[in-house]
């Protein structure tokens, strides 16, 4: 386990949460295809960790929507289709349109600069994309996610509702397989392919804007728009990649 420790809410590392990410990131990644049963004892070999502590991270998997458990027959990567795609879309602009709403009513100067600050981020990052980054297309699609992730939570850090935040960082995961199937089409010679018709820069500085100028119907408009489009071309993608 050479990756570096995921931390708890009060920041310690924890094994369990380690592996959880590095199962998470792998099964993001496309490591294990979709339905491809998850064997413990395989795995806690490979991680070198305790049967209760695999079982532990799967379970956390579970609960997020990226894994799946039949009975005792142990756990399989969670299937894909478009209709799962369609129903994770469905609910992601019903929950950020809520916790957007709440975030813009409620949101302080420190949510504002956390906004700005996310979205630059973000924006280094879809540079890189774009460039194809010197160290590798893989590794810039992952720091794209994790900026990408990074600035939809800022969004919506402000809201009043804990379970809202949770829920849209758990669709937010379940999209992103979907997603990253997608981006892995393009390649660093290729700016914008037929998948990605769009000006992702431009779509994520218009829901800063919104957001920070408090224009709350913009912005709710915004991030509907913005989620069902993502969801357009990630259905084109996968669709070319179940060809």
């Amino acid at each position: 386990m050479s990756r570096s420790p995921a931390t708890a809410s009060h920041g310690a590392p924890t094994l369990i949460g380690h592996v959880y990410e590095l199962l998470r990131q792998d099964i993001i990644a496309g490591r294990y295809a979709p339905e491809e049963r998850l064997r413990v004892e395989h795995l806690r070999g490979e991680h070198q960790v305790a049967a209760s502590t695999m079982r532990e991270a799967l379970s956390r998997l579970l609960a997020e929507g990226l894994v799946t458990m039949e009975g005792q027959r142990g756990f399989r990567v969670a299937p894909m289709s478009l209709e799962d795609l369609e129903d994770i879309t469905r609910l992601r602009v019903i929950i950020e349109k809520e916790a957007m709403s709440d975030a813009i009513r409620c949101g302080d100067l420190s949510w504002e600069s956390g906004v700005v600050a996310a979205f630059h981020a973000l924006s280094r990052a879809e540079k890189a994309l774009k460039d194809g980054a010197d160290n590798g297309f893989s590794e810039a699609i992952a720091e794209w996610e994790r900026r990408n992730a990074a600035f939809h939570k800022a969004l919506m850090a402000a809201c009043n509702s804990p379970r809202l935040r949770v829920l849209q960082e758990t669709l937010y995961q379940q999209h992103e397989r979907y997603r990253r199937r997608a981006l892995e089409l393009r390649t660093p010679h290729q700016d914008r392919p037929a998948a990605w018709p769009r000006d992702v820069h431009a779509e994520h500085l218009a829901l800063k804007d919104a957001a920070v100028n408090r224009e709350e119907a913009e912005a709710l408009r915004l991030i509907e728009e913005h989620i069902r489009s993502t969801a357009t071309a990630v259905a084109h993608g996968f669709n070319v990649s179940q060809a």
